[in-house]
C-alpha cells in the first residue's frame, strides 16, 4: 500500500513536468514526538533528525503541490520526565518513520514577486513505524509490537486490537520561504503529523494481567510491559491489570522542523512567459537586459 501510494504521488508530478514548473528538493532537520513517553516539545535528549527529499509542482505563483519522502528517528523515554510516578514506571521506545506524503502549499505572497513570503501547508502521508526498546544493558534491540505489552488481540482484552505498523498521517504545519534566485528557494518549516494511534511509542492504556503475558506470550513479555524493577530501589511489583499504563485521551503524534532547499528545474526546455519583478535573467534584484 505505500509503495503504491508513492508511485502515484510521483508518477503524477512527472506527468506535469513539462514546463519549468517542477522543482527538486531536499530538506533536513530535527524531528520529535509527543505522547506517553514525552510531552515536552523537541525534549533534548530524545530529538533525532529527519531527512528526505521532494518532488515539487507550482499550480500557481501562489500554490505547490508536494510530494515528499522522508526518513526520521523519534522516541522517548520515563526516565528524562519531571513526574516521578512516570520515571518509576521506567518505560523507554524508539520508531524510525518511514513517510511518503502529498501536500499542498500555499504562499501568500508571490515569490516571483517578493523575497520572502509566510507559508501554510496541509495534505495527506502514510508512514510505516515499529516501535522498539533496548535491553538494561542496552546492548540489544526489542522490538515491542510482537510482545503485545498491553494485551493487544489476546483473549480478555477484544478492545485492544493489533494495528498495522502501516499507518495514514494528516501533516499540516507551516513557514517562511525565501527567493534566493527565481529558481532556488529555502524555507523554514515546522510540520505536525496527526495520527490515528495511540501505539506508536506502544503505550496507550491500562497494564495486562503479567500472568497473561506470561502463559500468552512470552517471559519477555512481562519484562518489557513494565520496568520499574529495573531501577534501583524500584518496585518489582508490576502494577497490575486495569492499572493506569499510559493515557487514551488523546492520540500520538509527531513533527519535524527544519529547511526545505528546492531548485527549479526545466525538463522540456520551453520558458515562462510572464513578466517578472526581479529580471528574465533568474538573479533576484536584477533588471531585465536592454538591448
Amino acid at each position: 500500500m505505500l509503495k503504491t501510494f508513492l508511485a502515484t504521488v510521483f508518477i503524477s508530478l512527472s506527468f506535469i513536468s513539462y514546463s519549468q514548473r517542477l522543482h527538486i528538493g531536499v530538506f533536513g532537520g530535527a524531528a520529535a514526538y509527543n505522547g506517553d513517553l514525552t510531552s515536552k516539545i523537541f525534549p533534548k535528549k530524545v530529538t533525532n533528525a529527519v531527512i528526505g527529499g521532494s518532488l515539487n509542482y507550482e499550480l500557481t505563483d501562489n500554490i505547490m503541490l508536494r510530494g515528499q519522502l522522508s526518513y526520521a528517528v523519534v522516541g522517548g523515554a520515563d526516565r528524562y520526565s519531571d513526574k516521578a510516578d512516570l520515571r518509576a514506571r521506567n518505560l523507554s521506545f524508539e520508531s524510525r518513520i518511514y513517510e511518503g506524503s502529498l501536500v499542498g502549499e500555499y504562499y501568500l505572497l508571490d515569490l516571483y514577486s517578493h523575497r520572502f513570503t509566510p507559508y501554510l501547508f496541509a495534505g495527506l502521508a502514510m508512514y510505516h513505524h515499529n516501535p522498539y526498546t533496548y535491553s538494561p544493558n542496552g546492548q540489544q534491540k526489542i522490538y515491542l509490537r510482537p510482545l503485545k505489552t498491553e494485551g493487544q488481540g489476546l483473549p480478555g482484552y477484544a478492545e485492544r486490537e493489533i494495528e498495522s505498523n502501516l499507518q495514514w498521517a494528516i501533516p499540516v504545519g507551516g513557514g517562511i520561504k525565501y527567493a534566493v534566485t527565481d529558481n532556488l528557494h529555502i524555507g523554514l518549516e515546522l510540520g505536525i503529523r496527526k495520527l490515528f494511534t495511540d501505539y506508536l511509542d506502544d503505550v496507550s492504556g491500562e497494564y495486562a494481567d503479567p500472568a497473561d503475558l506470561l502463559n500468552r506470550v512470552s517471559p519477555q513479555a512481562v519484562a518489557y510491559s513494565y520496568r520499574g524493577d529495573e531501577l534501583p530501589g524500584g518496585d518489582p511489583v508490576s502494577p497490575g491489570k486495569g492499572n493506569f499504563r499510559g493515557s487514551p485521551k488523546y492520540k500520538d503524534l509527531y513533527y519535524f522542523t527544519g529547511l526545505h532547499l528546492t531548485y527549479r528545474i526545466n525538463l522540456g526546455g520551453k520558458t515562462r512567459e510572464r513578466e517578472r519583478r526581479f529580471g528574465k535573467d533568474t538573479r533576484l534584484g536584477c533588471p531585465p537586459s536592454v538591448n
